[in-house]
């Protein structure tokens, strides 16, 4: 008897593992098409994607949309500010959020937990986008690429994540650091940053996306073409797809553009633009993807 229940447990075991195997297939290829959509209508024909025949398999592949889009005025530089503030304003939040995580730990900081509370408050309140704009004008930032990077670099949930990470370390690391005459910033330097790895990446790749994603700001706080983000100028070529295209097409750079298949549509613009802004920051995530699960499940252990 007892064999033959353990021959059904593990059968029943089988048939529920093949079951969500085949579940989490459906909702990886449910995520993924969209990008693979995007990807094959842009290495197409033109004129067959732009039709809607292109939905499986790419047909009559070519790369000309990427060489005419890329040569538009203004998509390199506005490439330099979204890699410049996503880089600058990554690593500016990081090291705030681990320091300021690590300062809130301490039981000798003064007024600590008044501190604390100030900054988680303000996940629930803000003042509204009229008073962040004379904020920022005030401070002379707006205009500026520093517009990108100091607003965002106190970001209370990361405190929050680093905050419990630490807590869940042994104390007794920092106490033998400071039995041997550490100070604050070293154990902070030497021990916690070291230590911290798996939520400082966590909190990396938040930062990351986020900045890459951003063009709100842009919207809000910038008038000069020079300073348009990577996002921004995406927001701009999809409203005026129609237009770009006919540009790209009477411009010098479509002279190989003759047939059909290669000439650029307002579907092509919108495909091309919307690739080259998506995949760089597809290849973060697997950088950092042995740290984040690790990171983000022990920061949320503990409250």
């Amino acid at each position: 008897m007892t064999g033959k229940k353990h021959k059904r447990i593990k059968a029943s075991d089988a048939s529920f593992n093949m079951i969500n195997h085949l579940v989490f297939l459906l909702l990886t290829l449910i995520c993924v098409y969209p990008f693979y959509y995007m990807i094959i209508n842009t290495v197409s024909a033109n004129d067959l994607s732009a039709n809607g025949y292109i939905n499986f398999w790419p047909r009559a592949v070519h790369f000309d949309n990427y060489v005419q889009v890329l040569s538009l005025d203004g998509l390199s530089t506005a490439a330099l500010v979204s890699l410049g503030r996503t880089v600058m304003g990554t690593i500016c939040t990081v090291f705030a959020s681990a320091f300021l995580g690590f300062m809130f730990t301490q039981e000798n900081m003064w007024h600590r937990k008044f501190w604390y509370r100030f900054f988680v408050i303000t996940m629930y309140f803000n003042a509204g986008l009229i008073p962040m704009f004379v904020t920022m004008q005030t401070l002379h930032l707006t205009n500026t690429f520093w517009v990108y990077v100091i607003p965002a670099i106190v970001q209370p949930f990361n405190i929050i994540l680093v905050k419990t990470y630490v807590e869940s370390m042994p104390k007794s690391l920092q106490e033998a650091a400071e039995i041997d005459g550490a100070g604050i910033f070293t154990v902070f330097g030497k021990i916690i940053l070291p230590t911290a790895k798996p939520i400082l990446a966590t909190v990396a790749i938040f930062s990351a996306v986020g900045q890459w994603n951003s063009f709100q700001d842009t919207l809000i706080y910038i008038t000069e073409q020079k300073l348009y983000s990577l996002q921004y100028l995406l927001y701009i070529y999809i409203n005026q797809a129609n237009s770009l295209a006919a540009l790209v097409r009477n411009s010098g750079t479509s002279a190989i553009a003759g047939s059909l298949a290669t000439q650029q549509t307002p579907t092509s613009i919108r495909m091309t633009v919307s690739v080259i802004v998506v995949l760089p920051i597809l290849f973060v995530y697997p950088v950092f993807q042995r740290f984040f699960v690790k990171g983000i499940m022990i920061g949320s252990v503990k409250g």
